[in-house]
């Protein structure tokens, strides 16, 4: 529409603090197809940019998540990748092919909260207009840090939510803390509480790595529905996603998805980084043939007792951890906690990708 269709108005420029609708529109449909790009892919504007969606009028978005994370990379971080529901061929653009159905009305929004204009954002949203059945599922997101962990308590990939609905997946950012050095993180448990669970969650996997498909550590690779996208020990670094697509997770009265915090590493290097100020609890240690479960022990003995046995250690850890959580729920809101505020979202962020 405008300088006669040449190429008129291909980009937004999106000054700090302003925001722009990619659409905004009245009646009933299903977004089938997101792809933007931007002139600033730091870690820090992918932080900062905030991408928001509202359903049917709703006035607290389903959907709030950082830019980047949204598109299934932690860390505000640019990596070529293709998954079930996310791809980024060359490392400059973001892709969703995730369906996002409403009744009356869709806005999606994006907020530029850094401290600086940024000079292009491009953008295209695919979608059809149809009539939906009385009873709808909204597509919702929940994306949440802490910059570190509290040791024995898990981290909230989900809060518990009520309703009826579908866990799509996650994607996870990590920085490891320096003071476990290159030691394991990875020996965590995902957690699925669903509808009637209480203490124990009906969906429980054996580590982290095993959640997103690999085994004994964690390499980058980047499949259909789980991938490990950055893995950099030296920089404490890694990022990481499993979609329920194939293997799908419904719930009908409520869920609570948590990973718990647990590394491991031999005993006698735990007991190094504990000496220079690592804070941490033994947990568990695997000397073959035997297996010790320390936190069933009456009196189990202290690291560094002589009885203590020689072999692999898990403990509780603490680090800084992000996630970004996808669901279908039966509302067009949700009672979870708002975005977090832009400086705790870009803290001690690397500078590059």
């Amino acid at each position: 529409q405008e300088n006669q269709g040449a190429k008129g108005h291909a980009f937004n420029q999106l000054p700090a603090g302003e925001s722009v609708d990619l659409v905004a529109i009245e009646g009933s449909g299903v977004i089938q197809r997101i792809w933007l790009t931007v002139s600033d892919r730091s870690p820090k504007m992918l932080r900062s940019l905030k991408i928001e969606m509202f359903w049917d009028g709703e006035e607290k978005p389903a959907v709030s998540v950082p830019l980047g994370d949204f598109f299934g990379v932690g860390l505000g971080k640019k990596v070529p990748f293709e998954s079930e529901l996310f791809s980024d061929p060359e490392g400059r653009s973001f892709n969703s092919f995730i369906p996002m159905a409403f009744k009356e009305e869709a806005i999606i929004r994006i907020t530029n909260e850094a401290d600086k204009d940024l000079k292009a954002l491009f953008y295209e949203v695919n979608l059809v207009q149809k009539e939906h059945p009385d009873e709808l599922l909204y597509f919702h997101t929940y994306w949440s840090r802490d910059e570190a962990t509290e040791l024995k308590k898990d981290f909230k990939i989900l809060p518990k939510i009520q309703g009826k609905g579908r866990f799509l997946g996650t994607n996870i950012g990590l920085i490891t803390n320096e003071k476990y050095e290159e030691t394991w993180w990875g020996e965590g448990e995902v957690k699925i509480y669903l509808d009637k669970d209480t203490e124990f969650p009906s969906l429980v996997g054996s580590g982290t790595e095993d959640y997103v498909g690999t085994a004994y550590g964690q390499g980058t690779y980047d499949h259909q529905t789980q991938g490990s996208l950055i893995a950099n020990p030296e920089k404490g670094e890694f990022a990481f996603y499993r979609y329920h697509i194939p293997d799908p997770v419904y719930f009908y009265e409520e869920i609570q998805v948590d990973i718990q915090q647990i590394g491991g590493a031999p005993r006698d290097k735990v007991r190094k980084i504990v000496g220079k100020g690592a804070d941490l609890v033994p947990i568990t240690i695997d000397h073959a043939p035997e297996f010790t479960k320390l936190l069933e022990l009456k009196n189990p003995p202290g690291l560094n007792d002589e009885d203590f046995p020689d072999g692999w250690t898990n403990f509780y850890r603490s680090d800084d951890v992000s996630a970004t959580a996808y669901f279908y729920l039966n509302r067009p809101s949700s009672s979870l906690p708002l975005l977090q505020q832009v400086d705790i979202r870009t803290k001690n962020l690397s500078e590059n990708n």
